[in-house]
């Protein structure tokens, strides 16, 4: 067994109220997907403090991996997990196309990987018409088989009017053979600027969709593996209207907890 392997099942319990006054990095990253560029080029611009974990995106914030990603994207994120093979391999996390190569190779790290259970994240955010934010399990990869997603909630700020928000929920089978694509977007009445608690209970063969409280869906399939969290904020630079580029997306997470 690798230390990869000893450290893939890691804390799956956790009550994160960001109160520590800093980020703790031993369970977050705070930068998304850095195996495909790097830590400095993907890392988060954030902040904590009595609020919770402030993740923005400034104007100079730089784009994402501008180089590989097709269309201008920017990311503010945390993760609760990070690995990658080596250099020049294509081991790594969530690839966004078909022989993308790890160009800074990762240390192992397992902060928050629960394997059944349930997961809840408290938030509130800005969006403009160009933005959007998600909080979703992805599985740890070691096997690329495991990389299905269960997404908790993602929004995107065309969606939003005065009353209602279209939130997009469910499960995404990447390369998983043992899982269907099951995802949607449910319009709800919802103000997303103010807090709400948007959660799963993950057990085998089912995943339950809420929001505070109240349940969206149930899905009849399940990942059987780890996961870890990323909780995120991106928007969309070749999207931007005059009105966009004056606002500065903002995802506050109060709490992440299971239980």
């Amino acid at each position: 067994m690798t230390r990869r392997e000893r450290h893939a099942s890691g804390p799956g319990v956790i009550d994160e109220r960001f109160d520590r006054g800093a980020l703790d990095e031993s369970r977050w990253v705070p930068a998304y997907l850095p195996a495909w560029s790097s830590m400095a080029a993907a890392a988060a611009a954030y902040a904590v403090d009595g609020d919770g974990l402030h993740l923005t995106l400034p104007v100079d914030h730089p784009g994402w991996c501008p180089d590989e990603h097709v269309g201008a994207l920017r990311v503010s994120a945390v993760q609760s997990g990070n690995w990658s093979g080596p250099v020049g391999s294509t081991q790594g996390q969530q690839p966004f196309r078909d022989g993308l190569l790890v160009r800074e190779e990762q240390v192992t790290q397992w902060g928050f990987t629960p394997h059944f259970g349930r997961l809840e994240v408290e938030c509130r955010a800005t969006l403009t018409p160009a933005s959007m934010f998600s909080a979703w399990l992805v599985g740890l990869e070691i096997d690329p088989r495991d990389c299905g997603e269960i997404c908790l909630v993602e929004v995107f700020g065309n969606t939003l009017d005065e009353t209602s928000a279209g939130l997009g929920s469910g499960i995404h089978r990447f390369r998983d053979p043992r899982l269907t694509e099951e995802f949607s977007v449910l319009t709800q009445e919802i103000d997303v600027s103010t807090l709400h608690r948007y959660a799963i209970d993950w057990q085998p063969d089912r995943v339950r969709f809420l929001v505070d409280d109240v349940e969206l869906k149930v899905l009849d399939q399940a990942p059987d593996y780890p996961m870890q969290l990323i909780i995120g904020l991106f928007d969309f630079p070749d999207r931007y209207s005059a009105a966009d580029a004056a606002v500065v997306p903002e995802l506050v997470v109060r709490r992440v907890r299971t239980g």
